[in-house]
């Protein structure tokens, strides 16, 4: 398939993980990417294992960081020839009881999930088009499911699906949509970095779905389906990719 043959696409948090297979899942169906990361060894290699019609331009960023995120997008919008495709990707995560949450962790979680995700949409719709563009941010089953020790990723991400639905309702007299996309439980370096600890995680052994753990290009093929023209008529709905675990 080539459904994003000419399209110019604008990717945060494709050092790793998710965002990686994006990029390369879009390159393969033609999109040009603008692949934007903090980790420049990441955006390199996501670079290199990315084939197909489509090509792969690379910005190093801190989408906590204002002045970085305007110019990043002028910059992808000059080299790409245009932005019609937001996705955004980027985020982090945190993992301890809320008697050890940390004020300086709260403000990191929300300065990534949420601001970073609001700035480049605010910047982006300068660029994006009237009738076809579209903004899909990745939030988390989590946003809307209560799991242990999560307590402000949860409403970070909480955050990033009202916004999301904020913005479509806002948004949809220009043709812009907006779809927030909820991955459950991914194999990415995200989770690996969790570790249990002292903490019992015997409640998400409960909750996983019997179909295991997602895989990034799983969640990828999600993500690429809101964006591209065969979800035309999807906007401001969650899209939940979780194996059916929390159904």
């Amino acid at each position: 398939m080539n459904r994003f043959s000419g399209a110019n696409v604008l990717v945060t948090g494709a050092g790793s993980g998710i965002g990686r297979a994006t990029v390369r899942r879009l390159v393969s169906e033609g999109a040009a990417v603008c692949a934007v990361d903090r980790d420049e060894e990441g955006l390199a290699e996501t670079a290199e294992t990315s084939q197909g019609p489509g090509r792969v331009e690379t910005a190093v960023v801190d989408v906590t960081d204002e002045s970085q995120v305007i110019a990043t997008v002028d910059a992808a919008a000059e080299v790409l020839g245009g932005i019609e495709i937001l996705i955004n990707v980027a985020g982090i995560q945190r993992t301890t009881p809320i008697e050890t949450l940390s004020v300086a962790d709260m403000r990191e979680l929300f300065e990534v999930n949420t601001i970073g995700t609001a700035l480049f949409c605010r910047e982006a719709l300068r660029h994006l088009p009237n009738d076809v563009g579209v903004i899909v941010n990745v939030a988390s089953t989590s946003a809307d499911h209560g799991n242990p020790y999560m307590s402000a990723y949860a409403a970070s991400k909480g955050a990033v699906l009202a916004l999301s639905k904020t913005l479509a309702a806002e948004l949809v007299g220009r043709g812009i949509r907006v779809v927030p996309v909820s991955p459950g439980t991914t194999a990415t370096p995200l989770t690996a970095a969790v570790t249990p600890g002292d903490l019992d995680f015997s409640y998400f052994d409960r909750v996983r779905s019997l179909l295991g753990r997602a895989q990034p290009e799983q969640i990828a093929a999600a993500i690429v389906f809101a964006a591209s023209p065969d979800a035309s008529y999807l906007t401001g709905a969650e899209l939940r990719v979780d194996g059916g675990s929390h159904t």
